[in-house]
């Protein structure tokens, strides 16, 4: 089947990371988690006392900053590099969470972010999750999936997946930042968290997570498909 490309868009916490992972692993496609982009931004800003309202200093540092996926060996998530250091882990602290959507608002990154998330995407065959990617990094994609859920469900995902890395949050901090996050993202005047018209809407509240895989393979499926015969269409080929 012609590859396509898959834009997932949603809010923080609603399993956008986790499923589009899964979905890129099944379809053996290659998984870009631009929030952990802008994470290791963010985390790079915090590490150098970057100060945000001072175009210079943003400007040189994104200058400094070098990202990198792969694949782990022992693992299905895989890894990304901030000049050559692994931060998986690193960029999911509470620090970083706090300070990501300040950073991510900030035209310069997103300029930078989105032209490196269009230069791995141009061959297609990729799973994008994050804020804008259905709006603005690939308004032409062939699937466009917007994921939302009930903000005390993803404080509860958010929390527990903190649990396993070892950091105990109170839940209230974190509704306190989901809610933050959540107006920042949807008020920003560059690349505002938005569903897309011609995206389709999974709420994962009551969903499990092999619910939401099989959903969006399915449509993943019926998109490729779809492709496919527009192609033999344009070419002139029969079914």
């Amino acid at each position: 089947m012609e590859k396509i490309v898959i834009a997932i868009d949603g809010f923080s916490g609603c399993g956008k990371s986790t499923t589009a992972r899964a979905v890129s692993h099944l379809l053996n496609y290659i998984y870009i988690d631009t929030g952990a982009m802008y994470r290791a931004v963010t985390l790079y800003f915090l590490q150098h006392y970057i100060n945000l309202t001072n175009p210079k200093q943003v400007e040189k540092a994104l200058q400094e900053i070098e990202i990198e996926f792969a694949r782990g060996e022992d693992r299905q998530e895989g890894q990304i590099f901030l000049n050559g250091i692994d931060v998986s882990s690193r960029i999911r602290d509470m620090e970083v969470s706090e300070k990501v959507s300040e950073v991510s608002a900030l035209a310069p990154v997103r300029e930078k972010m989105v032209a490196l998330q269009r230069k791995i995407g141009k061959k297609k065959g990729v799973v994008m999750d994050g804020r804008d990617i259905g709006t603005v990094v690939f308004p032409n994609a062939e699937l466009k999936v917007f994921m939302t859920a009930a903000l005390e469900i993803r404080a509860a995902r958010r929390q527990a997946e903190l649990l396993d890395r070892g950091q105990l949050v109170d839940l209230a901090d974190i509704l306190t930042n989901l809610q933050k996050r959540d107006h920042l993202d949807t008020t920003r005047e560059i690349g505002p968290l938005k569903q897309a018209e011609d995206a389709h809407l999974i709420d994962t509240t009551h969903l499990t997570f092999a619910e939401q895989v099989e959903e969006i393979l399915n449509l993943a499926t019926s998109a490729m498909v779809g492709t496919d015969h527009q192609q033999k269409t344009i070419l002139g080929l029969k079914e």
